[in-house]
């Protein structure tokens, strides 16, 4: 710690000519650090990797997340301001500085503390109109703005995600994972139809969404696996059961209804396929099963990030694995 705050004072003295004050890392967070601290007055945020180092096998170069931030800025989605992006004199690793908003991301606040009881029901709606103004953003090749960004549709995401479950059995120790083999099938076998590629968030969830007692949702967060691909993708994902931290009855990341969600898209000019945001949602569940099972394990025991989050993660696996069970019963 002494070490990093001596790199983020010789950073303000650096980029702002003002000495570095109230240096603070934020809670949550599982693959990337949050880093508040106040130069000149200001208050910003430090977004980097895992001290300062690429250890995640899906998210973006800091750079061109950046970059996705400035462009949803310029189509009027509610996002921090981005700085300046860190570069090698920094000596602090990949890594941004953005503007730092008031605001609550801890979805255990958000759903339960009662300053939150007015914006609540709200929320779901203001989450279908934000990503409705996302996935209406031009992707064409003649669209300034977005930096290259890869494609990854639905069978795409399930490929990916189905190759790292099958390179970390093929390694020695590894307990399988049936139910995880059980949903890779039943995905397979129904897969939606393509549709026109919109740029996709990928972590459009409770956590990554910011959300002020007074005027709910201000702030769209964390766009490390950002992509080109299936606009359902962000509809299906704030629905999965990990996200609704126990209030299982509201679907939408525990704090509204998916009509509300719908409605919401579909008048701010989306489109809506129920039966493939069902897909997505749990191709969802199965992707944060093997997340937390096969990438965050592999991190901590590879020792490409020793700390205790990364290393206990690992057990949520075993929720989505019952989640999965449910759902392909065709259970909510």
């Amino acid at each position: 710690m002494q070490q990093f705050e001596s790199l983020m004072a010789a950073l303000c003295a650096r980029r702002f000519d003002a000495p570095l004050a109230h240096l603070k890392r934020l809670s949550g967070g599982a693959s990337q650090e949050s880093w508040t601290f106040v130069c000149d007055g200001k208050a910003y945020v430090l977004r980097r990797n895992p001290r300062g180092v690429q250890t995640s096998q899906t998210a973006l170069p800091k750079a061109s997340e950046s970059a996705i931030i400035g462009a949803a800025a310029d189509a009027g989605i509610a996002v921090p301001q981005v700085s300046f992006v860190c570069d090698e004199t920094d000596g602090i690793g990949e890594a941004y500085v953005m503007d730092f908003i008031e605001g609550e991301t801890i979805a255990r606040k958000i759903l339960r503390d009662a300053e939150f009881d007015h914006v609540r029901p709200g929320l779901a709606a203001q989450c279908g109109e934000m990503l409705a103004a996302l996935h209406a953003i031009k992707v064409t090749p003649d669209v300034g703005g977005l930096p290259d960004l890869p494609f990854s549709d639905a069978a795409g995401e399930l490929e990916k995600y189905a190759g790292f479950l099958k390179a970390d059995l093929s390694g020695n120790g590894v307990h399988p994972y049936p139910v995880f083999e059980l949903a890779i099938k039943w995905l397979a076998d129904n897969i939606p139809n393509p549709r026109a590629p919109a740029l996709v968030h990928g972590d459009f969830r409770n956590g990554n969404i910011m959300v002020s007692p007074e005027d709910g949702l201000v702030a769209l967060l964390d766009w490390e696996l950002a992509h080109i691909g299936d606009p359902m993708e962000d509809l299906g994902w704030p629905c999965v059961p990990s996200w609704r931290f126990g209030q299982h009855h509201l679907p939408v990341g525990g704090f509204g209804q998916r009509e509300d969600l719908y409605a919401a898209y579909r008048k701010a000019g989306g489109e809506i396929d129920e039966k493939a945001i069902r897909f997505w949602e749990i191709l969802g569940t199965l992707k944060w099963g093997i997340i937390c099972g096969v990438l965050m394990v592999s991190a901590f025991e590879s020792g490409a990030d020793p700390s205790i989050e990364r290393g206990s993660i690992g057990r949520r696996a075993s929720e989505t694995e019952i989640d999965l069970l449910r759902m392909l019963l065709g259970e909510d």
